[in-house]
C-alpha cells in the first residue's frame, strides 16, 4: 500500500487483491465456477442492480474522501467503527496516526460494503447465509492488524527487540505447525489431576466408550438420588470440572449431591465404527443404570451438555418407549433438540457433504478431532483464531494460561458411523423433533413421551446452540419445565461461578411459542444462573441419607482416582 499512488490507483490494487485473495473462498460457499472476478460475481447475484450501483457509488464515494484526507495531512473520518466487541485496533496508533486511522477506517468500509453486496445477493436460505459466512471469514482474514507490515504494535516491538520478536515469532510458528494447531494457551500450565479436573472421586465402571466417574461426597448428608452428568463426546467432560472455583462438579458435590460424570474415550481406529446407538447404550443408559445401582436409590436425576444433551433427550425417549421409569427429572445446558435454526453449524451440513461423510466414515472410521477444533475456531475467528496469529507469530509472543482455552484445544476424535447419524437425523433432516422419525435402538424416538421435570439452559450468545433453538425443546418435551437465559456464549454462560456473582440470567413463566415474546416478559436477575438451578434440583433429591465414603460397590469397585485413564487420551 502506498500513499503516494493516486486514488484510482490505490482503489484498484485494494479490488484486485480483494478479487484475487476471495475467489476460491467465493468458489467454496456457492459452488460456482472459477470466478475472475469474484466481486463482481457478488455483484451480479443482487436481485436490484441499481441499488448495487449506488452501493459501489457510495462506497468509491467515502473511499476517495478518506483518501483525500490523508494527502491533505488531516485526520481520516468516514465513521467508520468496530462493531460493540470488537477488541481489534486497540492500539493507540489506529485512531491517532493519520496513516493507520486511514488503513482501519478504509478496511472497515471495504467489510461493510461486502456486507452490503452480500445482503444484495438473490439468494435464499442456508446459501445465503453460507456466502455470508465466507465473505465474512475473508473480511476477518483481511484485517490490516493481521500483517506485520500494516500492524502499527508489530512495526514498534521490530524496532524496540532488533528483530528478535519476529524470529520469536517464526520459531512459534515453526512449533506450531508441528502440532498443526494454533497455540491459544500456555499448555504447560495445566495438568489433568493436578490443576484442572481435580475434584476427587474414583472411575467405578468402564467400557469401550466411556469412563464412569464417582465424585467423593462433600457433605455429611447427601441426596439419596444421584446426579448423573453426561458432557458433549466432541469435547473433555473437565469443562464442568476445571479449577476449584470454576468446576461445576464441585458445586453440585459440594450442594448434597451424589455426582457421577461420563467421561467419553477419545476413540481410535479400535472404536472406528461404533454407532449413535452405541453411544446411546454403553454410554448414557449404562451410566444411568451403575448410578441406580451404586447408590441403591429408585431413580437418578440426569443432565446433558450440548450434544450430551441431545444423546440424554434421546435415551430418555428410548426409555419412555420401553416404559423403563430410570430418570426423576433432566437439566439440558445449551441443547438442541429441535434443529430448525442450528447456527452457523448448520452451514457446514448439507446433502453433499454428509453423503461425502457416508462414503467415507459411514461404514467405520475416524473423524479427527483437529478438523472439529477448526470448525468450531472459525466460527469465532477473531477470538479464536487471528488475535494468536498476531501474538504469536507477528509478535512473537506466548499466550497467556487459560483453563477455558486449554480444554477448547484438547480435541477428541468421533466414530464415523456415529457422526453420520448424528448429522443426518439433526442438521440435516431435524427428525429428533418428529415423533417416531427416528428409530434408535429399535424404537421410536419420540421426545414428547419424556414426562420428566426439566431444566433447560440456553445462552444468549450462544453461536453454537442459539438459544432461542434452546427454547424450543419446551414445545418438544413432556412434563413441568423451567427455561432460564443466561448472559454470554456457550461456554461461558454455563461456567459461571456462583460465588463470583458475574453476569446475570433471564427466567420466568409462562412460556409462549415465540422466544422473542417470553423474552419480552422475563426479568433479567444478576449474578449466576447455578443457584436457581440448585434449587429446582433440591425438589427432586428423593430425601437424604448420610454420605458414603467409598465409591461403587461389589459389582462396580473403584478401579482408578478421577479423573481417569479416557480423559488424558489425545487426539492423533
Amino acid at each position: 500500500m502506498n500513499p503516494a499512488q493516486s486514488p484510482e490507483a490505490f482503489l484498484a490494487s485494494i479490488a484486485q487483491a480483494g478479487n484475487d485473495m476471495a475467489k476460491n473462498w467465493l468458489q467454496l460457499a456457492t459452488g460456482a465456477p472459477s470466478q475472475p472476478q469474484p466481486l463482481d460475481y457478488l455483484a451480479r447475484l443482487s436481485r436490484d442492480p441499481e441499488r448495487v450501483g449506488a452501493l459501489q457509488a457510495g462506497y468509491l464515494e467515502k473511499q476517495a474522501k478518506l483518501w483525500n484526507a490523508l494527502a491533505a495531512g488531516k485526520a481520516p473520518d468516514a465513521d467508520a467503527r468496530p462493531e460493540a466487541g470488537d477488541r481489534r485496533f486497540a492500539a493507540k496508533e489506529w485512531r491517532d496516526n493519520p496513516y493507520y486511522s486511514y488503513l482501519r477506517q478504509s478496511y472497515l468500509l471495504a467489510g461493510e460494503f461486502l456486507g452490503q453486496l452480500v445482503d444484495s445477493a438473490e439468494l435464499e436460505g442456508q446459501a445465503k447465509e453460507r456466502l455470508r459466512f465466507t465473505v465474512q471469514q475473508w473480511v476477518d482474514a483481511m484485517s490490516p492488524e493481521n500483517f506485520a507490515a500494516t500492524n502499527p504494535e508489530v512495526l514498534r516491538d521490530v524496532q524496540a527487540t532488533r528483530g528478535e520478536s519476529l524470529a520469536r515469532g517464526l520459531a512459534n510458528l515453526l512449533a506450531d505447525a508441528g502440532k498443526g494447531r494454533i497455540s491459544q494457551t500456555d499448555e504447560g500450565a495445566f495438568e489433568l489431576g493436578r490443576n484442572l479436573a481435580v475434584t476427587p472421586g474414583q472411575v467405578v465402571h468402564e467400557n469401550a466408550l466411556m469412563q464412569l466417574i464417582q465424585y467423593a461426597p462433600a457433605t455429611a448428608q447427601v441426596a439419596k438420588r444421584p446426579l448423573v452428568m453426561v458432557p458433549p463426546c466432541i469435547n473433555k467432560y473437565y469443562i464442568l470440572d476445571l479449577q476449584p472455583e470454576n468446576s461445576f462438579v464441585r458445586y453440585a458435590v459440594g450442594r448434597g449431591h451424589t455426582v457421577f460424570m461420563v467421561s467419553w474415550r477419545n476413540v481410535g481406529p479400535e472404536q472406528g465404527a461404533r454407532t449413535w446407538d452405541d453411544y446411546l447404550e454403553m454410554g448414557v443408559l449404562e451410566a444411568l443404570r451403575c448410578a441406580r445401582e451404586i447408590t441403591g436409590a429408585d431413580r437418578v436425576n440426569a443432565l446433558g451438555f450440548c450434544v450430551g444433551g441431545t444423546l440424554l433427550g434421546t435415551a430418555l425417549a428410548v426409555l419412555a418407549a420401553r416404559g423403563e421409569d430410570l430418570v426423576e427429572s433432566v437439566t439440558y445446558l445449551t441443547t438442541m433438540l429441535d434443529f430448525s435454526e442450528p447456527g452457523q453449524i448448520g452451514l457446514f451440513v448439507d446433502q453433499a457433504s454428509v453423503a461425502q461423510r457416508d462414503a467415507t466414515l459411514g461404514r467405520g472410521g475416524i473423524l479427527p478431532g483437529a478438523e472439529l477444533a477448526a470448525v468450531f475456531s472459525s466460527l469465532r475467528a477473531n477470538d479464536l483464531i487471528w488475535p494468536y496469529v498476531v501474538n504469536n507469530y507477528l509478535k512473537g509472543g506466548r499466550p497467556a494460561a487459560f483453563d477455558l482455552l486449554h480444554w477448547n484445544a484438547d480435541s477428541t476424535n468421533l466414530p464415523g458411523p456415529m457422526v453420520c447419524t448424528y448429522l443426518r437425523d439433526t442438521y440435516l433432516e431435524n427428525k429428533l423433533r418428529v415423533p417416531g422419525a427416528t428409530i434408535s435402538l429399535g424404537v421410536p424416538v419420540d421426545l414428547g413421551r419424556v414426562d420428566r421435570p426439566s431444566f433447560i439452559v440456553a445462552t444468549r450468545e450462544d453461536h453454537i446452540v442459539p438459544w432461542r433453538s434452546a427454547y424450543r425443546s419446551l414445545g418438544l418435551l413432556g412434563g413441568d419445565k423451567t427455561f432460564v437465559l443466561g448472559a454470554s456464549g456457550h461456554v461461558a454462560g454455563v461456567i459461571n461461578p456462583a460465588a463470583k456473582n458475574r453476569r446475570s440470567y433471564w427466567a420466568g413463566a409462562p412460556y409462549p411459542q415465540d422466544p422473542e415474546a417470553w423474552l419480552q416478559r422475563a426479568a433479567e436477575r444478576p449474578g449466576s444462573w447455578w443457584p436457581q438451578w440448585a434449587g429446582w434440583l433440591g425438589q427432586y433429591g428423593g430425601g437424604t441419607r448420610k454420605a458414603r465414603k467409598k465409591p461403587g460397590n461389589a459389582r462396580y469397585p473403584a478401579i482408578e482416582p478421577a479423573p481417569g485413564r479416557y480423559v488424558k487420551q489425545k487426539a492423533n
